[in-house]
């Protein structure tokens, strides 16, 4: 054991390592676990390579954002629960607080901004989502079973657009994984470095489903809005499957039907997430921030950041205890084969509604967006740059056409 691993076991410690991962992790989840396998498997040896494939592999069976779920795991392995929540904190703040300052000079300044610019940000979000759809599919979809449940899973969200109709759609596919699917029994892995008793994670995950089932009903008995945000923002981060791009949809079936936040304003916010590193699940901030009716501010953005992020805390140190049975069940791989191939399903489905719908109209949308496209998936440009190239050409295209 190096010299590095006995220093950075206090939650401060752990602080520092994710406020450093949470300013320069640009790239989205993937890029974010080679980040942390090289900070953490490689340099600071705080657990070996098997066993973070085993993490890995827990974060994304699990709902939630991948990335920062692994982020919180290791905290929770090298200082406790203060650990745990030391890392989502320092990985989480850098974007958030820059995407309330986006969501408060909107706000003040939006008017005085070219409608070209924001239009540019919005025409980003479909070149990002497009990107994401392809990447998906080509993992997620391998055969005709699969890329028939993507495609029924945009045709039935496309008919029913909400968020209970998305939640029908996962739950249908998991039926129908357990019917078409027989996965290989894997090799077993590494245990993880995390000691935590079945009874605690049992106490977790029962805390976990009482939020989930009880919000929803104390919403419609007290009409009130910080309910409604947190069980609209905490409903979103315990049903998405798949990573960050999926959080999407079942946000804008929540705030945007709402008039919470107007559809041009979330799809530019969308645009802006992709320019900061860190977890897009931070969307959540600024969506926080620009809600029309109050809290809204910091206050806002506060409460919908602890409300998509709380369901990740508690499943992560919930379902650990029972992970190592889990991942070696082939019924439970199974369900989840289905479940992947309709959450691209969902992604197909929002990248026409409310994305491509809403933004594109004219030619010049069109060329800029495949432009956006292309300097993403070929000429693997940073998204920082293609945000802000795609800001800047939408302000030219304004003023010259």
């Amino acid at each position: 054991m190096t010299d590095t691993t006995q220093t950075d076991r206090s939650p401060w410690a752990v602080f520092l390592i994710f406020l450093r991962l949470g300013l320069t992790s640009f790239g989205g989840p993937i890029a974010h676990l080679g980040y942390f396998r090289d900070e953490f498997v490689t340099r600071r040896q705080w657990l070996t390579d098997r066993s973070y494939a085993d993490l890995v592999a827990l974060c994304q069976f699990l709902p939630g954002p991948a990335s920062s779920q692994v982020g919180i795991a290791l905290g929770l392995s090298r200082s406790g629960y203060a650990g745990a929540l030391a890392a989502w904190v320092g990985f989480t703040l850098p974007s958030a607080i820059a995407l309330i300052l986006f969501a408060l000079g909107m706000a003040s300044y939006g008017e005085a901004m070219p409608s070209g610019v924001l239009h540019g940000l919005k025409v980003v979000a479909v070149a990002v989502v497009a990107q994401a759809v392809w990447g998906m599919a080509r993992h997620l979809c391998p055969d005709t079973p699969r890329i028939t449940i993507m495609a029924a899973a945009t045709c039935v969200v496309l008919l029913v657009p909400s968020a209970w109709g998305q939640v029908g759609v996962i739950a249908l596919a998991a039926i129908v994984g357990l019917l078409l699917f027989k996965p290989h029994q894997g090799a077993a892995h590494d245990p993880l470095p995390i000691a935590i008793r079945r009874r605690v994670g049992l106490f977790w995950l029962t805390l976990f489903l009482a939020l989930l089932m009880g919000l929803p009903l104390l919403t419609a008995l007290f009409q009130n809005q910080v309910l409604s945000m947190v069980d609209a923002f905490y409903r979103a981060g315990s049903l998405v499957f798949g990573g960050g791009h999926v959080v999407l949809p079942l946000l804008q079936a929540e705030v945007v039907p709402t008039g919470w936040v107007s559809n041009d304003a979330f799809l530019a916010g969308y645009g802006a997430a992709q320019a900061v590193p860190g977890p897009l699940f931070t969307f959540a901030a600024f969506l926080g921030a620009s809600m029309s009716e109050a809290p809204s501010g910091w206050l806002g953005g506060l409460i919908c950041l602890l409300a998509i992020f709380a369901p990740s805390f508690l499943l992560v140190v919930g379902a650990l205890p029972f992970w190592e049975h889990l991942r070696s069940n082939t019924r439970t791989q199974a369900a989840l084969s289905g479940i992947n191939a309709a959450v691209v399903g969902l992604l197909l489905a929002a990248l026409y509604q409310p994305v491509w719908t809403s933004t594109i109209h004219l030619p010049q949308d069109f060329g800029l967006t495949l432009v956006a496209l292309v300097a993403l998936m070929f000429w693997k440009l940073p998204p920082w740059l293609v945000v802000v190239g795609s800001g800047v050409a939408g302000g030219l295209l304004s003023a010259v056409l």
